[in-house]
């Protein structure tokens, strides 16, 4: 019950911002541009607040790296076998790959501080610093591999993960808090309320980003990746981090990203690199709806 009350706030926001959508709430043109102001301006400056307001050990960026980048090529691995098995085609492999591996950091931050407090949020937000650039590398190269029909072009791509929003707030948050910077005062007063309204709003968005007709296109591919991220990948994270001897804040933190639903942007990735664009909208939006079924039920699970 205390996985189900602390979630449901998270998991209201979202379907408040979907009903406010479907009622063209404010208007049709505003939900949009919350989207883009929230990637673009909010979240960055909530993962430099945090982050750089966090007071972690300096080891903590190394361990998590390694549990991550372990959870990553762990779960990396076995899509890919699962294709060797299945061999779906490979602009659907794409977007089962991306439902198996992606996480929906809004919902993450949120579910971190709902759950285990504002410790826990400055611990996933090291995670997120660090899974997010590794997953896009990741997911791009798959994309190359079994979806490209053309070349892709790799200047463009790198030039897009290194300017990801998300990333370069994670980094700038990174390095004032590795280097004990701080925040003058009158930076602090306008980078925290606008971190205040981050998740708040970035749920909302989540929420109204959902494509419920493109359940229709739910499938075998749907649920196997469905049954990989909401499922598997946490217990094997959790097996992850008994075997690296890792426990408390960190590893509630590993679970719960394992746990969550996949990325609203993995839609834009595939529609720009020759995935299964209605599929991968239907695992969006079908995940979201599932996790909050799953995720209180996994989360309580593993805490035993």
């Amino acid at each position: 019950m205390g996985f189900i009350q602390a979630l449901l706030p998270v998991f209201l926001l979202i379907l408040l911002g979907h009903l406010l959508r479907r009622a063209s709430f404010p208007d049709a043109n505003f939900w949009a541009g919350a989207e883009r102001f929230t990637y673009y301006v909010l979240f960055p400056a909530m993962l430099v607040f945090k982050l750089g307001s966090a007071d972690v050990p300096h080891s903590i960026y190394a361990q998590t790296g390694v549990l991550i980048l372990a959870m990553v090529l762990v779960m990396a691995a076995l899509l890919v076998m699962m294709q060797w098995l299945i061999r779906w085609p490979g602009a659907v492999f794409t977007s089962v790959f991306q439902g198996g591996i992606r996480f929906n950091s809004y919902v993450g931050l949120a579910a971190a501080a709902s759950l285990y407090g504002e410790g826990a949020l400055s611990v996933t937000a090291v995670a997120v610093a660090i899974m997010v650039p590794i997953l896009n590398v990741i997911c791009i190269l798959v994309f190359s591999i079994y979806a490209s029909e053309s070349q892709i072009n790799a200047r463009a791509v790198a030039s897009s993960i290194v300017s990801n929003p998300l990333i370069l707030g994670s980094l700038g948050g990174v390095f004032i808090s590795y280097f004990s910077i701080g925040f003058h005062p009158l930076v602090a007063g306008v980078i925290q309320p606008l971190s205040n309204l981050a998740l708040p709003l970035g749920l909302m968005t989540v929420g109204a980003g959902l494509q419920l007709k493109a359940l229709r296109r739910a499938s075998t591919s749907f649920l196997a990746a469905s049954a990989v991220k909401l499922v598997l990948f946490p217990l094997i994270t959790a097996g992850l981090c008994m075997a690296l001897g890792i426990g408390g804040t960190m590893a509630q933190v590993a679970v719960l990203l394992a746990s969550l639903p996949t990325a609203s942007s993995a839609f834009i990735l595939a529609r720009q690199l020759g995935g299964d664009a209605p599929l991968m909208a239907a695992i969006i939006s079908g995940q979201t709806l599932l996790a909050m079924l799953t995720m209180p039920l996994m989360l309580g699970l593993l805490a035993q």
